[in-house]
């Protein structure tokens, strides 16, 4: 394919919109765990129930860093269309302006990042994008080749800190009926005060992780969303022998992070998720062939879907908001009670309600009300 052709002109893509939406959607599936212990997420019981281990090998394979993945390499188009649309404008701005106002739309959500991260819910990936953002834009100008080859370079750098964080030894157990569990429920469902001497605790630890691990990581999946771009994936799709390669790999290595992951041996499960990374990217790029071919960039195709995307950011913080006030203030005690089903059950309500909830508002309104905000900040700004 000629990246030359890719698809800048068009107002907007109907295929990105729903590969968006789906990538919001589903991170809140994963979210869901953390809204109560945000820093070590869902508490296994000694002996794991049936439904529990049939759910955590379905996350393997369809869930666990997929959405995150995808939504990652959505950024990366997101911030090359922008970049396109400005270097065809028609304002006498220099390129120099134009580009201090897609880093001014970064320094702005690393602000709404940080904001998030310590009065809302610490487990934030806007910073994180932010900051990966500005440094996958000194690159955005590469050929898909070349971005292809710089984006390998930053997952594999990514992993070398992340198996050496993962392999670390743990001597605190953290199960359901261990005395640290209980320890750590008290301290996360506490007073809003307590909550927020947590939050600033995480970010701290955040701030020292992002430059090690994620920056890398999510600066090579942005890198290889603009290729795909370039490359008119979002457009086509993969050829046969590229979706294929991905099939096997995701099957492959979801099946051997499953194994792990139920060893019960420490080491073990720790390279299991190492194997979760490499797995991650081939579904997602396994979803966003699917979301190509059945969308085929039509507006009237899989339009709530497109709603949700259109809406991301707005809809990505109001999950916090709510996952937070179910799970800590009205209804604590599920934390105790609620295994992996109900937590998906969660998700799985909440989808519909933001489906549902996307649809309606934009059909009053153009754009949501933080995207529109976003845009006032940024263009008083840059």
């Amino acid at each position: 394919m000629d990246e030359h052709n890719a698809p800048i002109k068009q107002a907007r893509l109907a295929n990105l919109d729903a590969i968006r939406g789906l990538g919001v959607l589903g991170i809140f599936f994963l979210n869901i765990y953390f809204m109560g212990n945000s820093f070590f997420g869902y508490a296994p019981h000694e002996v794991q129930p049936t439904s529990d281990i049939i759910l955590l090998i379905f996350s393997n394979f369809f869930l666990e860093g997929r959405f995150f993945s995808l939504f990652a390499m959505i950024f990366g188009v997101g911030m090359l269309i922008q970049y396109q649309r400005q270097q065809m404008g028609m304002d006498t701005a220099t390129t120099s302006q134009r580009n201090k106002r897609i880093k001014c739309r970064l320094y702005w959500l690393i602000a709404f990042g940080v904001i998030h991260a310590i009065f809302i819910f610490p487990g934030d990936i806007l910073l994180s994008y932010g900051v990966s953002g500005l440094l996958a834009f000194r690159y955005i100008s590469l050929s898909a080749d070349e971005l292809i080859r710089k984006a390998k370079w930053f997952i594999f750098l990514s992993l070398i800190p992340i198996a050496l964080i993962s392999l670390m030894p743990d001597d605190q157990v953290y199960s359901r009926d261990s005395a640290f569990f209980i320890e750590q429920l008290a301290a996360w469902t506490g007073s809003y005060q307590q909550q927020l001497t947590l939050h600033l605790t995480m970010f701290a630890y955040m701030l020292a992780v992002i430059p090690l691990t994620l920056m890398w990581y999510i600066t090579g999946l942005m890198l290889l969303g603009m290729a795909l771009y370039k490359r008119n994936i979002f457009v086509d799709g993969l050829d046969n022998k590229t979706l294929w390669q991905c099939v096997f790999w995701a099957i492959t290595l979801a099946s051997l992070d499953s194994i792990l992951s139920l060893s019960g041996n420490q080491m073990l499960e720790s390279m299991s998720d190492l194997l979760l990374w490499f797995s991650a990217i081939a579904t997602a790029l396994i979803y966003i062939h699917i979301i190509v071919k059945f969308c085929k960039n039509t507006p009237h195709r899989l339009k709530l879907l497109q709603n949700v995307g259109r809406m991301a950011f707005s809809l990505y913080i109001l999950q916090s908001i709510v996952g937070i006030l179910l799970l800590r203030y009205i209804a604590p005690d599920w934390l105790y009670s609620l295994d992996r089903i109900g937590y998906v059950s969660i998700a799985i309500i909440y989808s519909v309600f933001q489906l549902l909830l996307a649809d309606v508002y934009l059909r009053k309104f153009n754009q949501g009300p933080l995207e529109k905000l976003w845009r006032v900040l940024v263009s008083r700004t840059s």
